[in-house]
């Protein structure tokens, strides 16, 4: 049996909006899909405005450009997300200032920001890892204290909320993912959330290139001319075509995850109990959209053993993030604002497991009878 770690969902419908996109003849930016994808989203999360972007690190760049970010302006993260978060405040001259994780949720620990502000501080941009929400009333408050802009990357966590609501919706700005390893896919896709309107116009203008062709083709000025920064974000109808079909079943999408997600709690909660492994931790006033479900090994050489274990089944399971800060661009770029104990732990430790909707209940079971088999027989160190 070999068992991949992700498959691309697809709903049924994708092929069919791709050939209208084609009979259409508009395969450019913004076209009716585009249009289409953005209403869907802005009406799913409640938001106020949506921009679709052709990725999750477009959509981080825009937000970096809408910050006003200037060489030497810090921007706080954790070190344990994906280089995108880090890369699009660098790419504006800024200096990301990495604090370590919570041990439960694994998102930034919101009680060490404080101590990493600055005088040069500019944002925060909270990841919501696993689609499991940061601790967000604590971060937008000491956003407002200090002045700064909270940047929601919410790459993972599409149908996740924090306190009923959605997350995405409670920073200045958001980003989301649609690469094909989400839960809503398009090969590669994105989008920036606007949630402060003073941004919108100026998002616009950024996302075409820095002209004002959006108010153009609205009338609004009888001819479109460069009138700021900005690069193509945009996607193709083609990759729109294909995102609409998707999001017209978030939720069902989601739910198929979460069916999966619980199984694997489920079987594998006796290893926990035993204290062979960690589980995911979910707060209670957060509603997650079943993005991944990872366990925790006791050692780093335990995770590499299970890895190996699992790899020789036939079974496709990942490690996760090098953290940022330990890497050569991190170090070059970046700098630690708190110690990094936990990121540098559980990192080394942390085992992600094949999720997506079309693994069966089988492969389900043979994977969890795998790794029950490694700490069973004694490989687990």
């Amino acid at each position: 049996m070999t068992i991949r770690f992700n498959f691309p969902h697809q709903v049924g419908t994708e092929i069919e909006y791709i050939r209208e996109a084609l009979e259409c003849g508009r395969l450019a930016g913004d076209g009716p899909y585009t249009k289409k994808c953005s209403e869907l989203l802005g009406a799913y999360l409640g938001a106020k405005d949506v921009l679709l972007t052709h990725s999750c690190t477009a959509a981080l760049e825009m937000a970096a450009i809408l910050a006003d970010i200037q060489p030497g302006d810090e921007v706080i993260m954790p070190s344990y997300t994906f280089v995108s978060t880090a890369n699009a405040f660098v790419l504006r001259g800024a200096i990301p200032v990495f604090v370590d994780i919570r041990p439960d949720t694994l998102n930034m620990d919101e009680s060490l920001i404080k101590a990493a502000i600055s005088s040069r501080t500019k944002a925060i941009v909270p990841v919501h890892y696993a689609g499991v929400a940061c601790e967000m009333d604590t971060i937008m408050e000491m956003a407002r204290q200090h002045g700064l802009l909270v940047i929601e990357d919410a790459a993972q966590a599409l149908g996740s909320t924090y306190k009923n609501r959605k997350l995405g919706t409670i920073g200045d700005l958001a980003a989301f993912s649609f690469h094909e390893t989400k839960n809503i896919v398009s090969g590669e896709g994105g989008a920036l959330v606007v949630n402060d309107l003073r941004f919108f116009e100026r998002a616009e203008i950024i996302r075409e290139k820095g002209t004002n062709r959006s108010r153009f083709f609205r009338g609004e000025v009888d001819k479109y001319t460069w009138v700021d920064v900005g690069s193509s974000y945009l996607p193709s109808e083609l990759v729109a075509a294909f995102l609409f079909a998707q999001l017209q079943h978030i939720d069902e999408i989601n739910g198929r995850r979460m069916a999966i997600w619980k199984r694997y709690e489920s079987a594998l909660r006796s290893l926990e109990k035993n204290g062979f492994v960690s589980l995911p931790m979910i707060p209670c006033e957060c509603a997650h959209n079943a993005h991944m479900f990872y366990l925790l090994t006791r050692t780093h050489d335990e995770q590499v053993a299970l890895l190996a274990a699992l790899k020789a089944k036939g079974v496709n399971a990942v490690f996760h993030y090098v953290p940022l800060h330990a890497t050569d661009a991190g170090r070059k770029f970046g700098r630690a604002g708190s110690a990094m104990s936990v990121t540098e732990d559980l990192s080394d430790r942390l085992v992600r497991l094949p999720l997506y909707p079309a693994l069966t209940e089988d492969e389900i079971a043979y994977i969890c009878a795998t790794i029950e088999e490694f700490f069973g027989d004694g490989r687990g160190l």
